[in-house]
């Protein structure tokens, strides 16, 4: 099997993270596996494996006809048989099958706001749905939605999954060892960090040794403006501190303590996932696929969203418990193991693609 992933960009992302993911693990797995990006690189450059074939298109425009040749020449070379688009790359994947009709198209949905899904309408990704041969989503929500509102009748749910994401230079962090907090976010309104600030600014002086250590992009927008006056505000410099995007999040995870995730919507996150990789336990809002992966008490603690004095106390009883703690990253270790790892979940895609491909042909 010859196939291709293709995604916008390589910034730090879930949807970049899994088109890297999916390039990275089926070059172990196939004849050929490649990655394409379309408009922009990034972080993510870096984690690429050298056996992946990688193509940066440059486009520039909506419609960008020299991008589009090049793709098509990349494949022809290459021998591509499917193109496995990602979130928004799907209009480019779909204007090379102008051109090479018999390439087939799986289309993977990484759309992260479960709750809008009512007001989700796309007529271009409608239309470009017509010419896919498979659709993936990444939760079930997603898999309802598209059964409803698009023109392809194959779609499976497939969770997302994780690899070791560690390079070998040590992440250096501030504040005290075995005291710290992680939260593994980009800097975007639905992640919430304003309930993660507000539970610091509460545990503060119960717990004045205890750090929180914020990893993810920084648009520097009206939001990151916001946090970052608030830490002023309440007088958390010395408690809050802020990383950035990173290739060595998971150096971070080794040195920490507990995980948290504040987010008000999510999908199926990749963070979630990364900190049981790392045995953390956890603290997360019940959002999106995150009760699928965590049963509260057991694998990690799950809180109402926006639930300040809910997720404080979350926080609280695993600070003051190593015990609870180390049961409960053992737990959702195991968990992520068993069903989120990389060689289950590409097991699965590769007998699902096949059944399609010979159904199809």
């Amino acid at each position: 099997m010859r196939i291709i992933q293709i995604i916008d960009s390589l910034e730090a992302g879930g949807a970049e993270r899994m088109a890297v993911n999916y390039a990275n693990a089926l070059s172990k797995n196939i004849a050929f596996s490649g990655l394409v990006v379309s408009r922009k690189e990034g972080l993510l450059v870096n984690q690429i494996d050298d056996s992946v074939p990688y193509l940066f298109l440059k486009k520039r425009k909506k419609i960008d006809l020299q991008a589009v040749f090049t793709l098509r020449k990349y494949i022809k070379k290459n021998k591509v048989e499917v193109i496995h688009a990602h979130s928004s790359s799907f209009f480019t994947a779909v204007l090379v099958k102008l051109t090479l009709p018999k390439i087939k198209i799986i289309w993977h949905d990484h759309y992260g706001i479960s709750q809008d899904l009512y007001a989700r309408k796309n007529l271009s990704l409608k239309l470009g749905s017509f010419f896919f041969t498979g659709i993936i989503s990444v939760n079930s929500a997603l898999k309802d939605w598209a059964a409803s509102y698009l023109w392809c009748s194959d779609i499976v749910y497939f969770p997302n999954f994780i690899v070791d994401s560690k390079s070998g230079q040590k992440q250096n962090l501030n504040g005290s060892e075995d005291k710290r907090i992680i939260c593994v976010a980009n800097l975007r309104p639905q992640k919430n960090h304003e309930l993660l600030l507000e539970a610091a600014n509460l545990l503060k002086n119960k717990f004045p040794d205890w750090t929180y250590h914020l990893f993810g992009k920084d648009f520097e927008d009206s939001y990151s403006k916001i946090l970052k006056q608030k830490v002023m505000d309440l007088d958390l410099q010395e408690t809050i501190f802020f990383y950035g995007t990173t290739t060595n999040v998971g150096s971070a995870l080794e040195q920490c303590q507990i995980a948290v995730l504040t987010s008000v919507s999510e999908g199926l996150p990749l963070a979630v996932l990364e900190y049981g990789l790392y045995k953390l336990p956890v603290v997360a809002t019940n959002v999106g696929e995150i009760s699928k992966i965590i049963t509260s008490g057991k694998e990690g603690l799950i809180v109402e969203p926006d639930n300040l004095k809910e997720f404080a106390g979350a926080i609280e009883k695993l600070i003051v418990s190593g015990k609870y703690r180390d049961e409960m990253a053992l737990e959702l270790y195991n968990k992520v193991q068993l069903n989120f790892s990389e060689s289950a979940i590409v097991k699965e895609y590769l007998l699902w693609l096949k059944s399609l491909l010979t159904f199809t042909v």
